[in-house]
């Protein structure tokens, strides 16, 4: 990690918001602004209340030295290939409220595969030159600064992983002006069972902490996991991306995601609501909100299993 200082003699110099930590710079628009100085990590950590850290390998690897991975024989892809030849997305449905996202699992630093196997993707960090920059109403965002095709890896959410008691301290402290960065992604597993992230990148996070909501996004959240089971929050193009456009994505996971009663109630309940500026057509006029992270705080001996 490496901390993103709010130093004005640097600001002649291009700034890189990443400090150098990713593969390529993400510079910053207009020329000499700065956005807030925050501590720029490009992986997952471990936060408070976090019931494991991502930085653990807790996988085992793949044995694929003389063929390349795939199906049937690489455990790693049990669930059949996640990447084409060109190392974008296998799998990107038109959105509809009948289907929901795949998680997705890469070889990991265990496994036997070479560097260049095309099941290593999110893992080799960001390929595409971003730009940071400042817009109208809705403070910084992030946007491309070339094509980006279908499928393609864009960039990562990362932050503190957090435990839900620590979020719904940090969410309750905040005011109506100040701006949430905690995502809650739910996988349904079997049994009705639900598997909960809670991911926060305001003061230790990557780029990702500059993505907008849109209620029309061009990028899809998947989990994509590779030394365990706490998943990396991968951004891929949802479709086809024209140099500086705006990146965005869905801050309630709705998209490609079909939701069921229990996710619905989460949404919309009566909370004073910040509106939403995207300009999509089908714009709901409000952002995306979770009330059940305004709850009261989690008893002792309740965990994620427990009501939320």
């Amino acid at each position: 990690m490496s901390a993103y200082e709010d130093d004005p003699e640097a600001s002649t110099e291009e700034l890189d918001v990443t400090c150098g930590l990713e593969n390529l710079p993400v510079s910053v628009w207009p020329p000499g602004a700065r956005p807030e100085p925050f501590q720029y990590t490009p992986d997952p950590v471990a936060g408070p209340g976090a019931d494991a850290d991502p930085t653990l390998i807790t996988f085992p690897g793949c044995s694929c030295r003389s063929a390349p991975c795939r199906p049937g024989t690489c455990p790693c892809l049990r669930r059949g290939e996640n990447y084409d030849d060109g190392f974008c997305l296998r799998h990107v449905f038109i959105a509809s409220e009948a289907q929901r996202t795949q998680p997705v699992f890469e070889c990991n630093v265990l496994c036997q595969c070479p560097d260049r196997c095309r099941n290593r993707v999110v893992q080799k960090g960001l390929q595409v030159h971003l730009q940071v920059f400042r817009t109208e109403k809705k403070g910084w965002g992030l946007r491309s600064l070339e094509r980006i095709p279908k499928g393609r890896f864009v960039c990562e959410y990362a932050g503190e992983v957090l435990g839900v008691s620590e979020v719904r301290k940090r969410i309750q402290s905040q005011t109506i002006h100040d701006s949430n960065y905690i995502i809650a992604v739910r996988e349904h597993v079997w049994n009705g069972r639900v598997m909960e992230t809670f991911v926060d990148p305001a003061r230790i996070g990557n780029l990702g902490r500059f993505l907008n909501h849109s209620c029309e996004p061009n990028l899809l959240m998947i989990p994509v996991r590779t030394d365990s089971m706490v998943p990396r929050l991968a951004l891929f193009a949802a479709r086809d991306i024209l140099p500086e456009e705006e990146l965005s994505y869905d801050y309630s996971g709705r998209f490609l995601n079909g939701m069921d009663s229990a996710d619905q109630g989460r949404l919309d309940a009566g909370k004073p609501r910040k509106p939403c500026y995207c300009g999509a057509p089908a714009c709901a006029a409000f952002l995306p909100y979770d009330s059940s992270l305004y709850g009261p705080p989690e008893k002792p001996g309740v965990g994620q299993e427990g009501p939320v």
